[in-house]
């Protein structure tokens, strides 16, 4: 019979087992890291005392965002995602969350349609190398004392505020945050978290007619990861990032649509997302 459990450390193992299937590259410091931002939040399914899935989830006040939803191909079609999908959007709601967000493959749209998700804008997963590029005007490396403008920053375009996932980010010595200022005022920021071999780009938040800065963001931040393999989840309606890129070696993986149970949230910007699981 299938029920669903709290995730706990001993589940990790299977997670990164699951998600290999698909080739996700999680590890278990991942669902380390998302379960400690939300205890309550991470969910197995079982089938009888077989894992056969999991569903990761993440609330920042009244938005909240569903990742991580797998379940084994022994029992797909048979109602067994649906039923995962379901108990993690019921815990969302149970924590006043008005707007759930998700990345969700293209062929998955009509998946999470029936469970009253509405299609967004789409979104292409890149990867490339890291490259060199020349210091940029008006840019700088974060200080601790941007941490606060830079949550604030980010929630203008996200819409809640995510200072319990940014802040351990930012302060994690591994990761490198690039700001940009003018006339005193911070127009946006960027960040590359790092792990043994591979970086992943974002978040990218700044002002939606400013390209150029989102492109000076991702340069600086590129320009520190030149030994490293990277990715990053970019806008499809963004051509003049897309096009830099693209010049500079990097090359589409896979495309997601960006879907919301509920009404949309934020305001518009150019946005680079933190990571599929976490919005």
């Amino acid at each position: 019979m299938l029920h669903v459990k709290n995730m706990t450390a001993e589940d990790f193992e299977f997670a990164v087992r699951i998600t290999d299937t698909m080739n996700w590259k999680l590890v278990g410091k991942d669902f380390e890291f998302t379960l400690k931002l939300e205890p309550q939040g991470c969910f197995v399914l079982l089938d009888d005392s077989e894992r056969v899935g999991i569903v990761t989830t993440v609330s920042f006040g009244n938005v909240g965002w569903l990742g991580n939803l797998i379940v084994a191909e022994t029992h797909r079609k048979r109602g067994a995602g649906t039923l995962l999908a379901r108990h993690a959007l019921k815990c969302l709601a149970s924590k006043n969350v008005e707007t759930i967000g998700v990345y969700t493959y293209i062929d998955k749209i009509p998946f999470y349609r029936r469970l009253g998700f509405e299609y967004d804008s789409e979104f292409t997963v890149l990867e490339g190398r890291g490259f060199s590029s020349p210091a940029m005007a008006n840019l700088r490396e974060a200080k601790k004392e941007d941490i606060k403008e830079i949550i604030n920053c980010d929630k203008i375009c996200f819409g809640a505020s995510r200072r319990k996932l940014l802040e351990p980010i930012l302060q994690d010595p591994n990761n490198s945050c690039y700001v940009s200022i003018e006339d005193g005022k911070m127009l946006g920021y960027a960040v590359a978290k790092t792990y043994e071999d591979m970086a992943e780009l974002g978040p990218l938040v700044c002002r939606q007619e400013r390209s150029d800065i989102a492109i000076n963001l991702l340069k600086a931040n590129l320009n520190r990861l030149k030994e490293f393999d990277v990715s990053m989840c970019v806008p499809k309606r963004e051509p003049a990032i897309l096009n830099m890129l693209m010049k500079s070696g990097f090359r589409e993986n896979f495309r997601v649509a960006r879907m919301f149970f509920k009404p949309k949230t934020g305001n518009d910007c150019i946005y680079i997302a933190e990571s599929l699981e976490r919005g």
